[in-house]
């Protein structure tokens, strides 16, 4: 059973990236011919005899300079290394898969008597025309463990093997490039299709006005659009989109389609010149043939468990770098420069692609890369993510080891810190090769200078290329041309719009504990009024809020206890963690013992040893009996101060305990924890700094919509607006073009709640808001709940940040925020009635874990109907239970009729005649009831007529001899729906078509063996058992059957077969 075909997707998304594809020079498939080239097997996701059929036209056996064929034996055995690939995990599986497709595979020939093994390559990555290239559509493919099938909608295939997926969206639907991200992570599962997607490279999601690419395993805050740098590529797209098709093809497109769908589409598929889309320039940027294996090849990296994909940045980049080492200088040293990628957005995988690439430069013999940084724990990062490339890579001990590292020309990519060249030029150790590549990381800084003369007095000729993630001072960029001038730039505010980052949002809370007692009094009462009266005292005993100046431990205390309440009332409990910088070591041990004391939110610290200065401490400071018993106390437990820090980081980067990580300068530039998702400040920065710091909360996260910022030291002066800030910074040397949108106060957002407390009522503009069953009604089309759950999610966000900000509880009447909090309630448990009595499915992702914290801390749980997965229609006490809490004869018909509506669809592959057949009845007992021509009580009678109906199936209807045959009941049906009209004028039709049903039960059960539906010779047994009966029922009755109705209706028969054994399978 096929799903029915949207006309509307067809039309706008997927048969346009078709013509593409075929523009481009991809060959199409029906899907009927990609089934035969798999040789009729579903559960094959490679195209076997064209993969057969390439491997003999590319591979050579080369011995004594000869060139001699493969033997057939040799290139099955080559084949099966894919076609046979077990899937182990998707992470696993995807990367043999990968490293088969890239390095090729070796088999055994005898040659003379010689037994050797040969290289095979799977594909010429080289010269991409000799591959063969074809593409297709609904491509069916067979679940795992199951005769189910998915059916992707565009599948790209590179000499049969199956490189790109495409899943299609209307534009006009809620969020298309989501849902088809959603859909094409379902697909990935271990019990759905995952062998495709372990081949696979490149997945699109496409809606014509949106497109993302994303690669497998990758989370849909991953998939990303593309920026197209190629002048060359743009101006070619205007030929690309409005070259119509040869006849033939569109006619062959069409062709295969069901009328009336293919006269429909063949009247309003209009071709010719047109302007470009996102999904158009998407499929250009990535999909050409040249540009797909140069970017799979080049630009997919295998890190920590997850497979990447670059953005378009990092693509540019790499190439940029590569173009411009191949130029020289007058010396005769390659050309370098400086790459300015935005901190946050894969400047260390940029590294590792650059590396990858410069170690394949065409003419290079020994090419060695160095990367360079000046910490140890980034030259550990880049080491480790080097490894988990599983790039070859060494990392220099020390001094010497880097020496032998330097003069060996076996070593290709070597990482070290900045400091061991000191020990390479005592010892009088030059490199002269112009074949040396110098990564220098965070380049603006210490690398300038006196480094870099020392990095040029061991290299002379090597060709430096620096990497930095903050904007460059005006006079650094002047000193960068020093690396040969800016190579690529990707500036913040890009980076933002490209949603590579989260934005981030500013919040200055120092002036309220630093003034008066009003004010402090005022705090006290804000942050204590969810506790109770012995509670209070108790806390405002500790805090002896009756001084009138804060003593320094007041302060502190103050301060640590409205991070604990901010962050438990706004972050805990969602995955999201927050970093705490303080100024020195005295301060992080005394806050880590507050936090400690309070016991609300859990801690951890992370400082070097006391003998080392960090932030503005004095020795003295570092050597008090507190920060010294917390190192010994450390070390007792940790054992060296490597393993300390590696084990609290990996702690705070988990999805446990500890919940803030307090900090003094130590992980405040290079550090990556994406669920880091505020950064607390007491502690004053400049320059550079600033934004390496605000930068450890910009990563994307699930549930993060933004990287928060809060000041206790006034580093921004309490300025408004992004504007304003980097205005004052702009005086210390930054480009505000670098700059610009990177920060806004929490005020700016918090400014727009009245706006979005308003657009969730337009949603419902002339109905009575009095009236619950009219809220409800207003909602039944889908477009208009979205448009309600778009809204609501806008509000309840923004909500939830105001209620957690001083400024707005201060200043917002209480009066006023109790509307706020009260029409929250109101339409949280309206979207919750709404999501049940239409049947809609549950995404329990970040936004619910965001709106039950929201209930817990400012709503009260008692008052919110918790959102549940939708009750299935055969789990009779859940559902009966679930109808009689639901208020109104109309809301529990409707509810009735959206858990039938769902069975339908589950179900219908199972009973397509019987499934059909109750789904007109729904419809048309909605229909009436909308129409009046029921009441509210008829509609609920009606509704639960066909509940019952639904849930016997049939079973207590109809012929006595098919009760408890479910398979028979279905078959009867089918015959029914394709005899009926032939054999309609038959007396004893009934009787008839009961006996074939019964028999053809029989016939296929006593046929089935294991994995049958992969088995023609069996499937063809049950089709002639099929058809034996047909022809002595011709006979009995002198009807003829024609065959193309008994071919369609086998098909079907055996349909249902497929899908009632997956079924019960998967039960």
């Amino acid at each position: 059973m096929t799903r029915p075909a949207d006309f509307r997707e067809l039309l706008s998304s997927q048969l346009p990236a078709l013509a593409q594809l075929i523009t481009l020079g991809y060959t199409y498939l029906t899907p009927q011919e990609a089934l035969a080239r798999r040789r009729g097997r579903r559960g094959q996701v490679i195209l076997t005899d064209v993969l057969l059929e390439s491997l003999a036209r590319l591979n050579r056996v080369r011995y004594l300079n000869r060139e001699l064929p493969f033997t057939p034996d040799g290139l099955q055995k080559a084949a099966d290394q894919l076609l046979t690939l077990p899937f182990e995990s998707q992470y696993a599986t995807a990367q043999e898969a990968y490293d088969l497709l890239t390095l090729g595979t070796s088999v055994e020939q005898v040659v003379d008597g010689d037994r050797k093994a040969f290289s095979v390559r799977y594909i010429d990555w080289v010269e991409p025309e000799n591959n063969t290239w074809h593409v297709t559509e609904e491509f069916e493919v067979e679940r795992s463990g199951s005769t189910r099938t998915r059916r992707p909608d565009i599948v790209v295939f590179c000499n049969g093997i199956p490189l790109v997926v495409i899943e299609c969206k209307r534009p006009d639907m809620n969020g298309p490039v989501e849902e088809a991200i959603s859909q094409t992570l379902r697909n990935h599962g271990r019990e759905e299709i995952p062998l495709l997607y372990s081949f696979a490279q490149v997945l699109m999601a496409a809606a014509q006005n949106e497109a993302k690419y994303g690669t497998t395993g990758a989370d849909a805050r991953f998939w990303a659009a593309w920026r197209e740098e190629d002048p060359a590529v743009t101006a070619g797209m205007p030929a690309l989109v409005g070259t119509p098709l040869p006849v033939a093809t569109r006619r062959k497109i069409l062709g295969w389609r069901e009328e009336p769908l293919r006269s429909r589409l063949d009247h309003a598929w209009q071709e010719g010149p047109r302007l470009a889309s996102a999904q158009d320039n998407l499929i250009a940027s990535l999909l050409s043939p040249v540009r797909l294996l140069e970017f799979i090849r080049g630009y997919i990296v295998f890190d920590a468990g997850v497979k990447k994909a670059a953005r378009y940045q990092q693509y540019y980049a790499v190439k940029e770098a590569v173009a411009r080492v191949q130029e020289r200088t007058p010396s005769g040293s390659r050309r370098g420069g400086v790459v300015w990628h935005t901190t946050g957005s894969g400047k260390s995988l940029t590294m590792v692609m650059l590396a990858r690439a410069l170690t394949s430069v065409p003419g290079l013999l020994t090419p060695r890369v160095v990367l360079v940084t000046d910490r140890v724990d980034l030259d550990q990062q880049i080491k480790d993510t080097f490894k988990n490339t599983g790039a070859a890579v060494v990392q220099a001990r020390d001094g010497r080891h880097l020496i032998g590292l330097l003069s060996s020309e076996r070593t290709q990519v070597i990482t070290t810190v900045l400091d061991k060249f000191e020990t390479c030029q005592r010892e009088g150790l030059k490199v002269d090769s112009a074949d040396v590549f110098v990564l220098v990381d965070e380049s603006h800084r210490s690398q300038y200078g006196k480094a870099n003369a020392l990095m040029r007095a061991v290299l002379p000729n090597a060709c430096m290329i620096g990497f930095t993630g903050t904007p460059l001072l005006k006079k650094e960029k002047s000193t960068a041309e020093k690396f040969g001038g800016i190579l690529h730039a990707y500036s913040m505010s890009r980076a933002v719009q490209d949603k590579a980052v989260a934005p981030l949002k500013y919040e200055a809370r120092h002036a309220e504990l630093r003034g008066a007692q009003e004010q402090i009094d005022r705090w006290f009462e804000r942050v204590t009024r969810t506790l109770t009266e012995a509670q209070r005292v108790d806390v405002k005993r500790q805090f002896q809020t009756s001084h009138v100046v804060l003593g320094a431990t007041s302060r502190l205390e103050e301060i640590a206890y409205d991070i604990g309440e901010h962050y438990a009332r706004t972050y805990q409990g969602r995955g999201l963690k927050a970093q705490f910088a303080v100024s020195n070591k005295l301060d992080a041990v005394r806050y880590k013992k507050i936090f400690d004391r309070w016991g609300r939110v859990s801690t951890a610290l992370i400082i070097s040893p006391p003998d080392t200065r960090e932030g503005r401490e004095t020795v003295d400071e570092a050597n008090v009996p507190e920060v010294q018993a917390f190192w010994k106390d450390m070390m007792n437990r940790y054992g060296t101060a490597q393993r300390y820090q590696e084990s609290v980081i990996s702690a705070f980067k988990g999805d446990g305990e500890p919940e803030i990580l307090i900090v003094v300068d130590k992980l405040l530039t290079g550090f990556d924890a994406p669920r880091n998702a505020v950064l607390y400040l007491d502690k004053r920065l400049k320059e550079h700094n600033i934004l390496q710091a605000i930068a450890r909360v910009n990563r994307l996260y699930a549930g993060k919509d933004f990287g928060l910022v809060v000041d206790y030291r006034g580093i921004f002066n309490e300025l408004q607006g992004a504007l304003d800030i980097y205005a004052a910074l702009e005086a210390e040397g930054f480009d505000p073009a670098d700059v610009a949108g990177t920060l806004e106060t929490v005020d700016v957002e918090i400014a727009l709640l009245p706006t979005r407390h308003g657009h969730v009522w337009d949603v419902f503009a002339g109905v009575d808001r009095s009236d619950l069953e009219a809220l409800q009604r207003h909602l039944e089309p889908q477009d208009r709940r979205d448009a309600f759950y778009e809204a609501l999610a806008s509000f309840a966000k923004t909500l939830q940040l105001a209620l957690s900000t001083p400024s707005f509880l201060d200043t917002t009447p209480e009066a006023q925020q109790g509307v706020y909090v009260r029409d929250l309630r109101f339409f949280l448990n309206l979207r919750t009635t709404v999501k049940r009595r239409y049947g809609e499915s549950v995404d329990f992702g970040p936004l619910e874990d965001q709106l039950r914290k929201l209930v817990q801390e400012h709503v009260g749980a008692d008052n919110v109907v918790q959102l549940s997965e939708p009750v299935s229609l055969f789990d009779l006490e859940a559902s009966d239970e679930e109808i009689l809490n639901t208020e109104g004869e109309a809301a529990r018909a409707d509810t009735m009729s959206s858990r039938i509506r769902r069975a339908v669809t589950e179900r219908m592959e199972e009973d397509p005649a019987f499934y059909k057949k109750l789904s007109e009845l729904v419809d048309e007992a909605i229909a009436h009831h909308r129409a009046q021509r029921l009441s509210d009580l008829e509609y609920l009678r009606r509704a639960e007529e066909l509940t019952r109906l639904a849930r016997d199936r049939g079973e207590t209807e109809g012929d006595p001899r098919l009760r408890g045959r479910e398979s028979a009941r279905a078959y009867r049906g089918l015959l029914q729906d394709n005899l009926g009209e032939t054999l309609g004028d038959v007396s004893e039709l009934d009787e008839h078509l009961t006996v074939a049903a019964l028999i053809f039960e029989q016939e296929i059960e006593r046929l089935k063996i294991r994995d049958w539906h992969n088995n023609a010779g069996v499937r063809n047994r049950m089709i002639d058992a099929m058809d034996d009966h047909l022809y002595a029922l011709e006979k009995q009755t002198e009807v003829r059957i024609p065959h193309s109705v008994r071919d369609a209706l086998f098909e079907k028969v055996l349909s249902v077969a497929r899908h009632r054994d997956g079924y019960q399978a998967g039960a």
